[in-house]
């Protein structure tokens, strides 16, 4: 079946369901053959139309605030873990009603919130963010490792007299990478806070897992995640997002007007800021079907969007064909 977008309102997204299957398939085949428990990371992918057919394969997901697990408890009703960087006192009971895990960023707010866990009417897993001081992102954005991030806790911090309670450690150190990065963060977890893994439940790996890229390495991946059970005896999570819908979609726009300051512009009713913050935070180049790059075929256009944001431009691409405004 071939998708007709000229039929699609614009803007808007699609996704594919038999791409997501695809992804999904792979991720499934990870589970099984590991056992570990994939969760999907609500704040890369939060179409929650998609999470009953999500739920199918995955373990649940992982938020990142009160509503996205709120979101996840009733529209997935699997596991719902939950991180934040600190926690609000007056969310926190809700937090409790929707989530089976809770990871903390340091061992001050897991002893702060202690109390409160022990109390609640349903058992719920605790584990603190661990920051390794190693990653290989080169975007200080996306660098969960940069000097100075308020994420998760380093070693130096870390109080192993605080962990009375605390059944898992979390890290989150990758963005878009193969498990060979993994393979060489998950040397250093061990070197700072292997004598810490034989008294935990689980550990998480955290997201940033391109596990469905074609040229991703599962079996390094699969090494990895059996050596970290057989070694330490524990359950092991991963929570990838973009790897959920990653190729699975698209986004649908439409060329309002075109122009010329130098060189060809064409305004879209498509904002990189708002339907695409990657571009500009990345940066990230989007593939749109039938172009190339600047120069590349007969027709160059830099694309942007009809927002007065003046750095809301998308990239420059080239067409076989001059664009048409959409009165024409």
């Amino acid at each position: 079946m071939v998708i007709d977008f000229s039929k699609v309102p614009s803007p808007s997204y699609i996704v594919d369901e038999r791409l997501l299957i695809k992804n999904l398939e792979v991720l499934k085949s990870v589970e099984e053959r590991t056992g570990a428990h994939i969760l999907l990371a609500q704040k890369a992918f939060s179409m929650y139309s998609t999470f009953p057919l999500i739920g199918k394969y995955l373990s649940g997901v992982t938020s990142s605030s009160l509503f996205e697990a709120r979101l996840g408890y009733e529209e997935m009703g699997k596991e719902v873990h939950i991180y934040a960087a600190a926690y609000r006192e007056d969310e926190f009971d809700e937090i409790m009603k929707y989530c089976g895990h809770i990871v903390f960023n340091s061992c001050e707010e897991w002893e702060k919130y202690r109390s409160r866990i022990q109390s609640a009417d349903h058992p719920i897993s605790c584990g603190i963010r661990i920051n390794p001081e190693y990653a290989e992102v080169k975007t200080d954005l996306y660098n969960p490792c940069f000097t100075g991030s308020r994420m998760g806790t380093t070693l130096a911090n870390f109080k192993p007299e605080s962990l009375e309670g605390i059944e898992g450690l979390h890290f989150h150190a990758m963005c878009e990478q193969n498990s060979d990065t993994l393979e060489r963060i998950l040397k250093v977890v061990e070197e700072k806070f292997g004598k810490f893994l034989y008294q935990m439940k689980w550990i998480n790996f955290g997201g940033g897992h391109h596990i469905t890229r074609t040229d991703y390495d599962i079996e390094k991946l699969v090494e990895c995640i059996m050596h970290f059970k057989n070694k330490y005896d524990l359950e092991v999570y991963l929570e990838p997002g973009e790897a959920v819908a990653l190729d699975a979609g698209y986004l649908v726009s439409t060329v309002l007007t075109t122009m010329t300051n130098g060189i060809d512009i064409a305004i879209l009713d498509t904002s990189a800021a708002c339907h695409m913050p990657d571009v500009l935070e990345m940066p990230y180049r989007p593939r749109i079907i039938g172009a190339g790059k600047a120069g590349e075929k007969a027709y160059t256009y830099r694309l942007g969007s009809q927002t007065c944001l003046s750095g809301d431009i998308i990239g420059d691409y080239s067409f076989d064909q001059r664009l048409r405004r959409e009165i024409d």
